[in-house]
């Protein structure tokens, strides 16, 4: 984990006002014996997890794709080869959503922007860190255009099933 205090709580007012402003509908679903507060979601988030994300099409049609997703200091992390129809979105669309589920166990979802990681972020080297630790080199070393991105939330709930 790698959340400062002030990051976990940025993440729980996050996580209860996405909640607390939602449908009827989804506080019902995502009621209090389905709710996770940050501390008990950032563990289920450790290493990669596979996500479900969402991008725009220049025409306003949805796509979505699989991306490694590591959650690093309150957002997730996700790269892609700059050649992919996702990094043309994302370039002219920075809007995204994005999805970890786990089955009946575990839902994380996001809505936000993404915003391109590069080597004036302050926390760019630990990221590179980490992924390069999990992967066993460093991931701009995967093509010629690998384009590193943070997700920035904007709204985002999590929802605990039966275990």
């Amino acid at each position: 984990m790698y959340e400062t205090p002030g990051e976990i709580e940025r993440l729980q007012a996050l996580l209860t006002a996405s909640r607390e402003g939602g449908t009827s509908h989804l506080q019902e679903i995502i009621s209090d014996d389905h709710s996770l507060a940050a501390s008990e979601l950032l563990p289920q988030l450790e290493g990669m997890r596979v996500l479900s994300l969402a991008t725009v099409t220049a025409k306003g049609e949805p796509r979505v794709s699989a991306v490694d997703g590591h959650f690093i200091h309150g957002s997730w992390t996700f790269g892609t080869d700059g050649r992919s129809a996702k990094a043309r979105h994302l370039a002219a669309r920075p809007a995204v959503s994005a999805a970890y589920i786990d089955g009946e166990r575990l839902g994380f979802f996001t809505h936000g922007s993404v915003e391109r990681l590069d080597e004036s972020d302050p926390l760019f080297d630990e990221i590179i860190a980490h992924w390069t630790r999990h992967y066993d080199s460093d991931p701009r070393s995967w093509g010629d255009d690998i384009r590193m991105f943070r997700i920035v939330p904007s709204w985002c709930v999590a929802y605990a099933g039966g275990q």
